[in-house]
Protein backbone atom coordinates (compact mmCIF):
# COMPACT_ATOMS: atom_id res chain seq x y z
CA UNK A 1 0.00 0.00 0.00
CA UNK A 2 1.63 3.52 -0.78
CA UNK A 3 1.91 6.28 1.74
CA UNK A 4 -0.02 9.30 1.51
CA UNK A 5 1.41 11.29 4.15
CA UNK A 6 5.41 10.98 5.53
CA UNK A 7 6.64 13.23 7.97
CA UNK A 8 10.60 12.86 8.70
CA UNK A 9 12.45 14.72 11.34
CA UNK A 10 10.40 17.09 11.79
CA UNK A 11 10.55 19.43 14.74
CA UNK A 12 8.88 23.49 14.92
CA UNK A 13 10.16 26.15 16.96
CA UNK A 14 8.83 29.40 18.02
CA UNK A 15 9.95 32.25 19.35
CA UNK A 16 8.96 33.97 22.94
CA UNK A 17 10.07 37.31 23.67
CA UNK A 18 10.00 37.87 27.64
CA UNK A 19 9.88 41.34 27.06
CA UNK A 20 7.83 43.98 25.52
CA UNK A 21 9.06 47.25 23.64
CA UNK A 22 6.44 49.47 24.33
CA UNK A 23 8.41 52.75 22.92
CA UNK A 24 10.36 53.35 20.15
CA UNK A 25 13.77 54.72 22.54
CA UNK A 26 13.61 51.18 23.91
CA UNK A 27 13.20 49.36 20.57
CA UNK A 28 16.49 51.18 19.11
CA UNK A 29 18.59 51.18 22.40
CA UNK A 30 17.41 46.85 22.21
CA UNK A 31 17.93 46.58 18.24
CA UNK A 32 18.65 43.06 17.37
CA UNK A 33 18.95 42.39 20.76
CA UNK A 34 15.65 41.88 22.65
CA UNK A 35 16.06 38.56 24.21
CA UNK A 36 13.98 35.61 23.53
CA UNK A 37 13.73 31.94 24.23
CA UNK A 38 13.36 29.40 21.87
CA UNK A 39 9.89 27.02 22.44
CA UNK A 40 10.10 23.77 20.19
CA UNK A 41 6.20 22.72 19.69
CA UNK A 42 7.29 19.50 17.61
CA UNK A 43 10.78 17.81 18.22
CA UNK A 44 12.10 14.94 15.70
CA UNK A 45 8.50 13.48 14.39
CA UNK A 46 8.44 10.61 12.19
CA UNK A 47 5.03 9.28 11.27
CA UNK A 48 3.87 7.50 8.38
CA UNK A 49 -0.09 7.31 6.71
CA UNK A 50 -0.88 4.95 4.64
CA UNK A 51 -3.66 6.05 1.87
CA UNK A 52 -6.89 5.06 2.88
CA UNK A 53 -5.84 4.75 6.74
CA UNK A 54 -7.33 6.63 9.57
CA UNK A 55 -4.73 7.63 11.99
CA UNK A 56 -5.32 9.65 15.56
CA UNK A 57 -3.13 12.10 17.18
CA UNK A 58 -3.47 12.15 20.64
CA UNK A 59 -2.04 14.25 23.65
CA UNK A 60 -2.68 16.86 26.41
CA UNK A 61 -3.40 20.24 25.69
CA UNK A 62 0.55 22.13 24.04
CA UNK A 63 0.96 18.60 23.10
CA UNK A 64 1.88 19.90 19.62
CA UNK A 65 -1.01 18.01 17.76
CA UNK A 66 -2.89 20.96 15.88
CA UNK A 67 0.94 22.01 15.18
CA UNK A 68 1.59 19.07 13.23
CA UNK A 69 -1.39 19.00 11.36
CA UNK A 70 -0.92 22.47 10.36
CA UNK A 71 2.50 21.48 9.40
CA UNK A 72 0.86 18.61 7.01
CA UNK A 73 -1.77 21.46 5.68
CA UNK A 74 1.34 23.81 4.67
CA UNK A 75 -0.18 26.34 7.04
CA UNK A 76 3.08 26.15 8.96
CA UNK A 77 6.58 25.66 7.59
CA UNK A 78 8.69 23.25 9.67
CA UNK A 79 11.77 24.26 11.63
CA UNK A 80 13.79 21.67 10.35
CA UNK A 81 12.67 17.53 8.68
CA UNK A 82 10.19 16.89 5.66
CA UNK A 83 6.77 16.33 4.81
CA UNK A 84 5.54 15.13 1.94
CA UNK A 85 1.59 15.27 1.44
CA UNK A 86 -0.02 13.48 -1.70
CA UNK A 87 -3.42 14.44 -3.49
CA UNK A 88 -5.63 17.43 -2.23
CA UNK A 89 -5.88 18.57 1.32
CA UNK A 90 -8.90 19.45 3.18
CA UNK A 91 -7.88 20.75 6.43
CA UNK A 92 -10.58 21.19 9.28
CA UNK A 93 -8.58 22.77 11.90
CA UNK A 94 -10.15 25.54 12.65
CA UNK A 95 -13.78 26.12 11.05
CA UNK A 96 -14.58 29.15 9.48
CA UNK A 97 -11.26 30.36 9.26
CA UNK A 98 -11.06 33.19 6.37
CA UNK A 99 -15.02 33.84 6.68
CA UNK A 100 -15.69 37.83 6.69
CA UNK A 101 -18.35 38.79 9.21
CA UNK A 102 -19.53 41.44 6.53
CA UNK A 103 -20.15 39.15 3.65
CA UNK A 104 -22.90 36.68 3.38
CA UNK A 105 -23.07 32.90 4.27
CA UNK A 106 -23.16 32.73 0.21
CA UNK A 107 -20.04 35.03 -0.36
CA UNK A 108 -18.20 33.26 2.20
CA UNK A 109 -19.05 29.68 0.98
CA UNK A 110 -16.99 31.29 -2.48
CA UNK A 111 -14.22 33.07 -0.64
CA UNK A 112 -13.60 30.28 1.92
CA UNK A 113 -13.92 27.48 -0.53
CA UNK A 114 -11.52 29.91 -2.77
CA UNK A 115 -8.67 29.56 0.01
CA UNK A 116 -8.93 26.14 -0.10
CA UNK A 117 -7.92 26.17 -3.86
CA UNK A 118 -11.43 25.17 -5.46
CA UNK A 119 -12.26 27.18 -8.68
CA UNK A 120 -15.41 29.43 -9.00
CA UNK A 121 -16.35 26.40 -11.56
CA UNK A 122 -15.96 23.50 -8.73
CA UNK A 123 -17.57 25.77 -6.01
CA UNK A 124 -20.94 26.74 -8.51
CA UNK A 125 -20.99 22.73 -9.36
CA UNK A 126 -20.89 22.05 -5.02
CA UNK A 127 -22.57 24.75 -4.43
CA UNK A 128 -26.30 23.42 -4.00
CA UNK A 129 -24.44 20.10 -1.64
CA UNK A 130 -22.83 22.85 0.96
CA UNK A 131 -25.42 24.65 1.83
CA UNK A 132 -27.84 21.51 2.02
CA UNK A 133 -25.45 20.23 4.30
CA UNK A 134 -25.34 23.11 6.51
CA UNK A 135 -29.07 23.44 6.53
CA UNK A 136 -28.25 26.95 6.30
CA UNK A 137 -30.56 27.50 3.44
CA UNK A 138 -33.01 30.39 4.60
CA UNK A 139 -29.94 32.20 6.86
CA UNK A 140 -27.42 31.81 3.10
CA UNK A 141 -27.77 35.36 2.02
CA UNK A 142 -27.53 36.98 5.56
CA UNK A 143 -24.23 38.61 6.67
CA UNK A 144 -22.23 35.81 9.09
CA UNK A 145 -21.80 38.69 11.33
CA UNK A 146 -25.80 37.63 12.68
CA UNK A 147 -25.04 33.67 12.42
CA UNK A 148 -24.53 32.06 15.49
CA UNK A 149 -21.08 29.80 16.72
CA UNK A 150 -23.09 26.38 15.78
CA UNK A 151 -24.16 28.05 12.41
CA UNK A 152 -20.73 29.45 11.66
CA UNK A 153 -19.31 26.14 12.25
CA UNK A 154 -21.78 24.18 10.03
CA UNK A 155 -21.07 26.29 7.22
CA UNK A 156 -16.99 26.11 7.49
CA UNK A 157 -17.54 22.30 8.27
CA UNK A 158 -19.62 22.11 4.97
CA UNK A 159 -17.03 23.49 2.78
CA UNK A 160 -14.72 21.47 3.70
CA UNK A 161 -15.77 18.29 3.46
CA UNK A 162 -17.17 19.56 0.07
CA UNK A 163 -13.72 19.34 -1.15
CA UNK A 164 -13.76 16.42 -2.66
CA UNK A 165 -10.53 15.91 -0.47
CA UNK A 166 -7.75 12.73 -1.07
CA UNK A 167 -6.66 14.24 2.44
CA UNK A 168 -8.80 15.10 5.42
CA UNK A 169 -7.23 16.76 8.69
CA UNK A 170 -9.38 17.02 11.41
CA UNK A 171 -8.78 19.18 14.71
CA UNK A 172 -11.63 18.51 17.20
CA UNK A 173 -14.28 19.82 14.68
CA UNK A 174 -16.30 16.52 15.87
CA UNK A 175 -16.26 18.37 19.50
CA UNK A 176 -18.44 21.28 18.52
CA UNK A 177 -22.32 21.72 17.98
CA UNK A 178 -25.32 20.24 18.43
CA UNK A 179 -25.88 16.43 19.51
CA UNK A 180 -27.30 15.89 15.25
CA UNK A 181 -24.63 17.77 13.93
CA UNK A 182 -21.47 15.67 15.64
CA UNK A 183 -23.34 12.52 14.43
CA UNK A 184 -24.02 14.24 10.76
CA UNK A 185 -20.21 15.01 10.92
CA UNK A 186 -19.23 11.35 12.02
CA UNK A 187 -20.87 9.93 9.44
CA UNK A 188 -19.23 11.60 6.38
CA UNK A 189 -16.00 11.16 8.27
CA UNK A 190 -16.75 7.73 8.06
CA UNK A 191 -18.44 7.42 4.15
CA UNK A 192 -14.53 9.14 3.66
CA UNK A 193 -13.60 6.13 5.25
CA UNK A 194 -15.12 3.79 2.82
CA UNK A 195 -14.31 5.75 -0.06
CA UNK A 196 -10.65 4.76 0.65
CA UNK A 197 -9.85 8.54 2.01
CA UNK A 198 -7.09 9.35 3.71
CA UNK A 199 -7.55 10.56 7.60
CA UNK A 200 -5.96 11.90 10.53
CA UNK A 201 -7.63 12.75 12.96
CA UNK A 202 -7.10 14.80 16.42
CA UNK A 203 -9.66 14.60 19.42
CA UNK A 204 -9.05 14.29 23.01
CA UNK A 205 -12.15 11.69 23.43
CA UNK A 206 -10.10 8.65 23.66
CA UNK A 207 -13.46 6.87 22.80
CA UNK A 208 -14.46 8.44 19.65
CA UNK A 209 -10.74 8.13 18.46
CA UNK A 210 -11.23 4.38 19.15
CA UNK A 211 -14.31 3.94 17.01
CA UNK A 212 -12.74 6.19 14.17
CA UNK A 213 -9.06 5.60 13.47
CA UNK A 214 -6.76 2.39 12.78
CA UNK A 215 -3.92 3.57 14.69
CA UNK A 216 -3.02 6.04 16.37
CA UNK A 217 0.11 7.95 17.81
CA UNK A 218 0.73 9.96 21.61
CA UNK A 219 2.20 13.47 21.33
CA UNK A 220 3.64 14.47 24.70
CA UNK A 221 5.23 17.97 24.91
CA UNK A 222 6.03 17.96 21.32
CA UNK A 223 7.84 13.97 21.02
CA UNK A 224 6.31 10.92 20.08
CA UNK A 225 6.31 8.79 22.93
CA UNK A 226 4.20 6.16 21.94
CA UNK A 227 1.96 4.49 18.92
CA UNK A 228 0.32 1.21 17.27
CA UNK A 229 -3.03 0.34 17.36
CA UNK A 230 -5.65 2.53 18.83
CA UNK A 231 -6.82 0.33 22.04
CA UNK A 232 -2.59 0.50 22.40
CA UNK A 233 -1.82 4.24 22.11
CA UNK A 234 -4.93 5.03 24.27
CA UNK A 235 -3.36 2.52 27.05
CA UNK A 236 -0.29 4.52 26.50
CA UNK A 237 -1.97 8.43 26.49
CA UNK A 238 -3.37 7.24 30.24
CA UNK A 239 -0.45 5.81 31.35
CA UNK A 240 1.29 9.23 30.69
CA UNK A 241 -1.76 11.22 32.25
CA UNK A 242 -1.20 8.88 35.44
CA UNK A 243 2.26 10.44 35.21
CA UNK A 244 0.77 14.23 35.48
CA UNK A 245 1.70 14.62 31.56
CA UNK A 246 0.61 18.17 30.89
CA UNK A 247 1.26 21.91 30.00
CA UNK A 248 3.08 22.06 33.80
CA UNK A 249 4.79 18.93 34.17
CA UNK A 250 6.78 16.82 31.15
CA UNK A 251 7.45 13.40 32.54
CA UNK A 252 10.57 13.13 30.14
CA UNK A 253 12.74 15.96 31.67
CA UNK A 254 11.69 13.58 35.53
CA UNK A 255 12.04 10.28 34.65
CA UNK A 256 14.64 9.41 32.14
CA UNK A 257 14.02 5.59 30.93
CA UNK A 258 15.87 4.06 27.90
CA UNK A 259 15.98 7.01 24.86
CA UNK A 260 14.53 9.65 26.97
CA UNK A 261 10.81 7.91 26.83
CA UNK A 262 9.57 7.49 30.70
CA UNK A 263 9.16 4.60 32.50
CA UNK A 264 5.39 3.58 32.18
CA UNK A 265 3.63 2.51 35.40
CA UNK A 266 5.68 4.45 37.96
CA UNK A 267 4.24 2.63 41.17
CA UNK A 268 5.65 4.42 43.51
CA UNK A 269 4.42 7.72 42.27
CA UNK A 270 0.44 6.46 42.18
CA UNK A 271 -1.15 7.07 45.72
CA UNK A 272 -2.77 3.43 44.70
CA UNK A 273 -2.79 0.61 42.68
CA UNK A 274 -4.51 -1.64 40.51
CA UNK A 275 -2.26 -4.60 40.91
CA UNK A 276 -4.05 -7.17 38.46
CA UNK A 277 -7.44 -7.28 37.13
CA UNK A 278 -8.99 -10.89 36.39
CA UNK A 279 -12.52 -12.32 35.07
CA UNK A 280 -14.14 -15.21 36.63
CA UNK A 281 -16.79 -16.69 34.42
CA UNK A 282 -19.95 -17.78 36.47
CA UNK A 283 -17.92 -21.39 34.67
CA UNK A 284 -14.90 -21.70 34.51
CA UNK A 285 -15.03 -24.59 32.43
CA UNK A 286 -16.16 -23.02 29.46
CA UNK A 287 -14.36 -19.39 29.02
CA UNK A 288 -17.33 -17.37 28.18
CA UNK A 289 -20.58 -16.16 29.68
CA UNK A 290 -24.34 -16.62 28.30
CA UNK A 291 -26.75 -13.34 27.51
CA UNK A 292 -27.74 -12.18 31.03
CA UNK A 293 -25.36 -14.15 33.35
CA UNK A 294 -23.19 -12.47 35.49
CA UNK A 295 -19.57 -12.36 35.47
CA UNK A 296 -17.14 -11.13 38.72
CA UNK A 297 -13.97 -9.20 38.28
CA UNK A 298 -11.44 -9.64 40.48
CA UNK A 299 -9.65 -6.51 40.85
CA UNK A 300 -6.69 -6.82 43.06
CA UNK A 301 -5.04 -2.97 44.81
CA UNK A 302 -2.67 -2.04 46.92
CA UNK A 303 -2.24 1.78 48.92
CA UNK A 304 0.12 2.53 51.24
CA UNK A 305 -1.54 5.08 52.94
CA UNK A 306 -5.14 5.30 53.26
CA UNK A 307 -6.96 6.59 50.42
CA UNK A 308 -10.76 7.63 49.79
CA UNK A 309 -10.98 6.49 46.50
CA UNK A 310 -14.32 5.62 43.68
CA UNK A 311 -13.54 2.60 41.73
CA UNK A 312 -15.14 2.72 37.92
CA UNK A 313 -15.96 0.64 35.46
CA UNK A 314 -15.82 0.08 31.02
CA UNK A 315 -17.01 -1.83 28.67
CA UNK A 316 -15.76 -1.21 25.17
CA UNK A 317 -17.13 -3.43 21.76
CA UNK A 318 -14.66 -4.43 19.37
CA UNK A 319 -15.51 -1.17 17.69
CA UNK A 320 -14.07 0.97 20.32
CA UNK A 321 -17.60 1.76 21.18
CA UNK A 322 -18.36 2.32 24.62
CA UNK A 323 -21.10 0.26 25.84
CA UNK A 324 -21.02 0.60 29.83
CA UNK A 325 -19.25 2.94 31.84
CA UNK A 326 -19.22 4.22 35.30
CA UNK A 327 -18.12 5.18 38.54
CA UNK A 328 -19.36 3.94 41.85
CA UNK A 329 -20.70 7.32 43.03
CA UNK A 330 -22.68 7.51 40.20
CA UNK A 331 -24.66 4.21 40.70
CA UNK A 332 -24.94 5.20 44.43
CA UNK A 333 -22.15 2.91 45.69
CA UNK A 334 -19.95 5.85 47.08
CA UNK A 335 -16.40 5.67 47.66
CA UNK A 336 -13.81 3.40 49.42
CA UNK A 337 -11.09 3.68 51.91
CA UNK A 338 -8.46 1.30 50.12
CA UNK A 339 -5.09 0.80 52.29
CA UNK A 340 -2.70 -1.96 52.46
CA UNK A 341 -2.76 -4.97 50.14
CA UNK A 342 -6.31 -6.19 48.87
CA UNK A 343 -8.79 -7.27 46.73
CA UNK A 344 -12.55 -6.26 45.44
CA UNK A 345 -14.64 -8.62 43.78
CA UNK A 346 -16.91 -6.32 41.02
CA UNK A 347 -20.21 -8.20 39.84
CA UNK A 348 -21.22 -7.75 36.50
CA UNK A 349 -24.89 -8.63 35.37
CA UNK A 350 -27.11 -9.60 34.26
CA UNK A 351 -25.30 -8.62 31.27
CA UNK A 352 -28.06 -7.92 28.66
CA UNK A 353 -25.12 -8.44 25.57
CA UNK A 354 -25.15 -10.97 22.72
CA UNK A 355 -22.29 -12.64 20.86
CA UNK A 356 -18.98 -10.53 20.98
CA UNK A 357 -16.17 -10.18 22.46
CA UNK A 358 -15.56 -7.25 24.70
CA UNK A 359 -13.16 -4.93 26.38
CA UNK A 360 -13.13 -4.44 30.14
CA UNK A 361 -11.22 -1.83 32.39
CA UNK A 362 -11.11 -0.55 35.74
CA UNK A 363 -10.30 2.43 37.40
CA UNK A 364 -9.62 4.12 40.42
CA UNK A 365 -10.52 8.29 40.82
CA UNK A 366 -9.90 10.44 43.70
CA UNK A 367 -13.59 11.04 45.48
CA UNK A 368 -12.39 14.27 45.85
CA UNK A 369 -11.78 15.92 42.49
CA UNK A 370 -12.59 12.65 40.52
CA UNK A 371 -8.68 12.70 39.08
CA UNK A 372 -8.27 9.43 37.59
CA UNK A 373 -5.11 7.95 40.02
CA UNK A 374 -4.59 4.36 38.15
CA UNK A 375 -5.84 2.10 34.92
CA UNK A 376 -5.74 -1.71 33.99
CA UNK A 377 -7.30 -2.78 30.89
CA UNK A 378 -8.08 -6.42 30.14
CA UNK A 379 -8.71 -5.68 26.20
CA UNK A 380 -10.85 -8.20 24.03
CA UNK A 381 -11.40 -9.86 27.77
CA UNK A 382 -14.94 -10.94 28.48
CA UNK A 383 -16.61 -13.60 25.51
CA UNK A 384 -20.36 -13.76 25.24
CA UNK A 385 -21.51 -16.47 23.09
CA UNK A 386 -25.22 -16.55 22.60
CA UNK A 387 -27.17 -20.03 22.43
CA UNK A 388 -30.36 -18.77 20.95
CA UNK A 389 -30.96 -17.22 17.19
CA UNK A 390 -31.51 -14.26 18.16
CA UNK A 391 -29.29 -11.71 16.49
CA UNK A 392 -28.12 -7.92 17.25
CA UNK A 393 -26.52 -6.66 20.14
CA UNK A 394 -28.48 -6.65 23.27
CA UNK A 395 -30.75 -9.60 24.87
CA UNK A 396 -34.27 -8.06 25.36
CA UNK A 397 -36.76 -10.44 26.87
CA UNK A 398 -40.26 -11.29 24.56
CA UNK A 399 -43.00 -12.53 25.90
CA UNK A 400 -46.07 -12.38 23.11
CA UNK A 401 -49.25 -13.07 25.28
CA UNK A 402 -52.46 -13.39 22.18
CA UNK A 403 -55.66 -12.87 23.78
CA UNK A 404 -58.71 -14.33 21.76
CA UNK A 405 -62.66 -14.28 22.21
Amino acid sequence: MSVAIEVRDVSKRFRLYREKMTSLKERVIHFGRVPYEDFYALRDIDIEVAEGETLGLLGHNGSGKSTLLKCIAGILLPTSGEIRVRGRVAAMLELGAGFHPELSGRDNIYLNASLMGMSKKEVDRRFDDIVDFSELGPFIENQVKFYSSGMYTRLGFAVAVNMDPDVLLVDEVLAVGDENFQRKCLDKVKSFQQEGRTIVFVSHSADLVRSVCDRAYVLDHGKVVGGGPTAEAISILRDYQLMGSGLNHDPNLVVPHGEGQPEIHLDGEKPALITNLSIQYPDPSRGYVNPNETVALILSYESPTPQELLVGIEISDLRGETIFAAKSDDIDMGSYTLYGKGEMIISLGPLPLLDGVYSLAASFFQAVGGARVDWRPIEQGLKVVNPSRSTGMVAIPVSIVMESD
